[in-house]
C-alpha cells in the first residue's frame, strides 16, 4: 500500500502500463479481501498469526528470487552490516503494523483499520514535509486539516484517541519512508525482512508447540491449512504490488491505494456489521473529502 523502489538501478519510464495496472489491482484486491482470512483465524492469537506469516512467507519469497536470479543481491546485503541494521528496523516496524492489523480485525475493529489506511497517504505527505522538507500544496494542507478534524471528532465521540487507526497509519508511513532508504529491490528487501524475522518467529512457534499452546498441527486441520496459507496471503500481494509500482505513475498508484481500505470499509459495515453511526459517517466523510482534494492536488502537480 506504499511506494517501493525498483529492483534495478535504471529508473522506470514514467508512464502507466496495462501489466502494471493489473499487478497493482490484483495486489489491492487481495489486500481488500485480507480481513476475511483474518476473521477465519480470529481465534488464534495475533502474535502467533504474525509468526506464521513470517515463517511461511520466507520460502515463497526465496523461490521467487531464485527464479528471477536475484538471490545474489540478498547475499550481498547479508554481508553489509549497515544494510542488515536498516532491514532490521523496517522489519520491526512492519511487524508492529501486522500485529495491530491482525488484532483489530479479530477484535471487530475493521472500521478503524480502514480509517488508518485512508489516513496513511495524508500522513505520508506530512512526513515528507517534516522529514524531507517537501513543500505542501494548498490542497494538501486542506486535506491534512480535514483528516485531523475527523480524528478529533472520533476522539471526542469515543472519549479516546482512535489508536488503531493512528498506529496503522503511522507504522505504515514510517515503514514506507524507511523502506525507500534500503538500497535493495522490493522483492529482495521483503525476503531480507522476513529472513531476519524468521529467527524469533520460528523460535516463538517452537515454544508454543512445545507447551501445547500452538494451533499448528495440534489444532484442527483447517487451522493448520489456514496458518500455512499465511505465507501466500502475505508474500503474493506484496510482490504483485512491488512489480506493479514499477510500471505505473506514482499518481496512479496514489489513487489505486484507496481500493483496499474501501473494500475493508464495506466489509466492516455490510458483512461484519460493525456499528457505523452518524459520528463515524461525518468523520469518514471528512476523510473522503480530504482524499478527493488531495488526489486532485496530486494530479495537478504531477
Amino acid at each position: 500500500m506504499a511506494s517501493e523502489q525498483t529492483e534495478s538501478a535504471k529508473a522506470p519510464e514514467n508512464k502507466d502500463t496495462l501489466p502494471g495496472f493489473l499487478y497493482a489491482l490484483a495486489a489491492y484486491l487481495l489486500w481488500g479481501l485480507l480481513p476475511y482470512y483474518m476473521k477465519a483465524v480470529a481465534h488464534v492469537p495475533a502474535l502467533e498469526v504474525v509468526a506464521h506469516r513470517v515463517v511461511w512467507s520466507l520460502p515463497i519469497a526465496g523461490v521467487i528470487l531464485l527464479l528471477r536470479g536475484r538471490m545474489g543481491d540478498v547475499i550481498a546485503a547479508l554481508r553489509n552490516p549497515k544494510m542488515l541494521s536498516m532491514a532490521a528496523v523496517t522489519a520491526s516496524i512492519i511487524t508492529v503494523n501486522w500485529l495491530i492489523y491482525v488484532w483489530s480485525i479479530a477484535a471487530d475493529r475493521a472500521l478503524e483499520s480502514a480509517l488508518g489506511y485512508y489516513i496513511n497517504p495524508l500522513l505520508s505527505v506530512s512526513l515528507g514535509a517534516v522529514m524531507l522538507g517537501e513543500k505542501l500544496r494548498p490542497g494538501q494542507m486542506v486535506a491534512i486539516g480535514l483528516a485531523i478534524t475527523a480524528v478529533g471528532i472520533l476522539t471526542y465521540e469515543t472519549g479516546g484517541i482512535p489508536w488503531v487507526s493512528i498506529s496503522l497509519a503511522v507504522s505504515w508511513a514510517f515503514y514506507a519512508y524507511l523502506r525507500k532508504t534500503l538500497p535493495v529491490g522490493p522483492n529482495q528487501g521483503f525476503f531480507l525482512e522476513v529472513l531476519i524475522l524468521s529467527v524469533p518467529a520460528l523460535g516463538y512457534l517452537i515454544y508454543l508447540q512445545s507447551r501445547g499452546e500452538g494451533h499448528f498441527l495440534t489444532g484442527s486441520a483447517s487451522d493448520t491449512w489456514l496458518l500455512m496459507a499465511a505465507g501466500i496471503i502475505t508474500a503474493v500481494p506484496l510482490m504483485l504490488y512491488a512489480n506493479g509500482a514499477k510500471l505505473l505513475r506514482l499518481s496512479t498508484i496514489g489513487i489505486m491505494q484507496y481500493i483496499a481500505p474501501t473494500m475493508i470499509f464495506l466489509s466492516a459495515v455490510f458483512v461484519f456489521h460493525e456499528p457505523f453511526g452518524m459520528t463515524k459517517l461525518v468523520a469518514f466523510g471528512l476523510i473522503w473529502l480530504g482524499l478527493v482534494i488531495y488526489s486532485i492536488s496530486m494530479y495537478r502537480g504531477r
